[in-house]
């Protein structure tokens, strides 16, 4: 019976992982999942505008056409989408638009706070968890 010596230290070909590694792919995951949500906001906005949490707002924050928040949530969504994807890869881009839309999504949620105040403290939280872990720690992961 033979055994197998597990190979030197010196032998491996790839680095010792961070432990903010599960951290940037919950990040990565958020964005694809946030994104995806986004879609889905951006679509009832456009197709179904009475059932849009703007369209039942007493005061929102920041008085928005359902077209134009509609539209913008469309598109923001599928930048995050492909994002997120690409985050996995370790894609340096995708760490940087990343970062920028988790602001953008921070903005855009303050403005939809006086609407729907828990899903935007929801939305900003985990923003926040999301801009921290590619702008700390994004390089952790490597293509």
């Amino acid at each position: 019976m033979t055994s197998r010596q597990p190979a030197p230290a010196a032998a491996r070909v790839y680095p010792k992982a961070s432990s903010w590694i599960g951290w940037i792919a919950f990040g990565a995951t958020m964005m694809v999942v946030l994104g995806t949500v986004q879609i889905l906001q951006g679509l009832v906005a456009l197709l179904a505008p009475d059932h849009a949490p703007l369209a039942l707002a007493r005061r929102p924050v920041v008085d928005v056409d359902l077209a134009i928040s509609g539209g913008a949530q469309l598109v923001i969504g599928v930048v995050v989408v492909v994002a997120g994807l690409c985050v996995f890869g370790g894609q340096r881009w995708a760490r940087a638009v990343g970062a920028l839309l988790a602001v953008t999504s921070l903005v855009l949620n303050f403005a939809l706070l006086g609407d729907t105040p828990l899903w935007s403290l929801t939305v900003m939280s985990l923003s926040m968890v999301v801009l921290l872990a590619l702008t700390v720690h994004g390089s952790d992961v490597r293509p």
